[in-house]
């Protein structure tokens, strides 16, 4: 069973959707016992770093998350992905699960190419890093697929666990992993097949 984590933000209906689609069992939950149980756990997230983090610390549940990645696979999505680095600058610093080394920051501010729009909306290819290919997360996807997204900040600093990453002027981390920590800062549930292969290839970690 693969549980999604219910905090308050993200959008759980698509990623629940998408889940089930693999033929997967899901259970959308706040419950310490459901992350216990589970086989895999999926912490999604949209909106802003400070306000998810404090409402994920209200459910009392960053200990059992921090417990039990240390014997299954866990996969932040978008701010579920940036929850999973020390910090973050959005609006002020803001520490986070401090389960992978790196930090958030703005993207507008390193952008090489200006004309750019923040934020990073759409679609983009998947750059994998030479040398992580054979990653279990890639067992269906290959290099140069297309992927969905959307963000303002991205996570920087944190080249040692970089999966993956995406060209807009600069290479924007687009996948990451420590150990069985996982993040795309790319939505799956709305990358297509992609996505979809993607998920399968983590439900089988």
């Amino acid at each position: 069973m693969i549980a999604i984590v219910d905090y308050g933000v993200g959008n759980l209906f698509s990623l629940s959707s998408s889940v089930k689609s693999l033929g997967v069992e899901v259970r959308v939950t706040r419950e310490a016992a459901d992350l216990n149980a589970a086989s895999h756990i999926l912490l999604p997230g949209v909106g802003a770093f400070g306000d998810a983090m404090a409402k994920l610390e209200a459910t009392g549940l960053v200990p059992v998350i921090k417990e039990e990645v240390e014997t299954k696979p866990l996969l932040g999505i978008c701010l579920g992905m940036q929850l999973l680095f020390d910090k973050s600058c959005e609006y002020g610093t803001h520490a986070g699960l401090g389960l992978i080394p790196g930090e958030v920051c703005p993207l507008a501010d390193d952008l090489a190419d200006l004309k750019l729009k923040v934020p990073h909306i759409g679609w983009n290819a998947l750059d994998i890093v030479p040398g992580r290919e054979a990653d279990p997360l890639f067992k269906y996807v290959k290099n140069g697929e297309y992927v969905y997204y959307v963000h303002s900040f991205y996570a920087k600093n944190c080249a040692a666990s970089t999966l993956a990453t995406s060209e807009y002027s600069i290479p924007v981390t687009g996948a990451v992993r420590s150990g069985n920590v996982y993040g795309t800062q790319f939505h799956p549930e709305k990358s297509g097949d992609t996505g979809l292969r993607l998920l399968k290839a983590f439900a089988e970690l």
